[in-house]
């Protein structure tokens, strides 16, 4: 069994595929656009019986990205210009301290860091950060505890 986070973007999923590409390598591994699926074929390039606001053809009806070994699927949704990342944190596990800050850093870039970077009883360096889009990330580099798993 496989448990894969899937995030909505609400139009702004290409913007956030180049964010997490150019601040954590993340690799498209597939992209589809609304007017690309199927049944948009028989329709002549609408949004297939998707229900989309006009105008959203082109946004991303389904992505996956890798980022280091695991994969984040990624869409545009209804396109309602309100993504709501409520109740969730992606956890991201850096190979050590410095890399974990960088990764930080990199995150906080039109964002909030909403704990600094500090030594925690399970990590070397651990810290928070909301990206722009509103994604929190628990960065941890340098696990301390034996049971953490990278």
């Amino acid at each position: 069994m496989q448990v894969q986070p899937y995030l909505f973007f609400e139009g702004r999923c290409e913007e956030a595929i180049t964010f997490y590409r150019e601040k954590l390598g993340a690799q498209v591994v597939m992209m589809m656009r609304y007017s690309e699926n199927p049944e948009a074929e028989k329709d002549q390039g609408s949004d297939g019986g998707c229900n989309m606001p006009p105008g959203s053809e082109n946004k991303i009806m389904h992505a996956a990205l890798t980022i280091g070994d695991s994969v984040v699927m990624a869409s545009d949704g209804w396109c309602n210009g309100k993504p709501e990342f409520k109740g969730i944190s992606l956890s991201l596990t850096a190979n050590d301290e410095q890399q974990a800050e960088r990764y930080l850093n990199a995150l906080s870039d039109g964002g909030q860091v909403q704990m600094p970077m500090a030594p925690t009883f399970f990590a070397k360096r651990f810290g928070i950060v909301a990206d722009k889009f509103g994604v929190s990330w628990m960065v941890l580099g340098g696990l301390e505890h034996p049971t953490a798993q990278r």
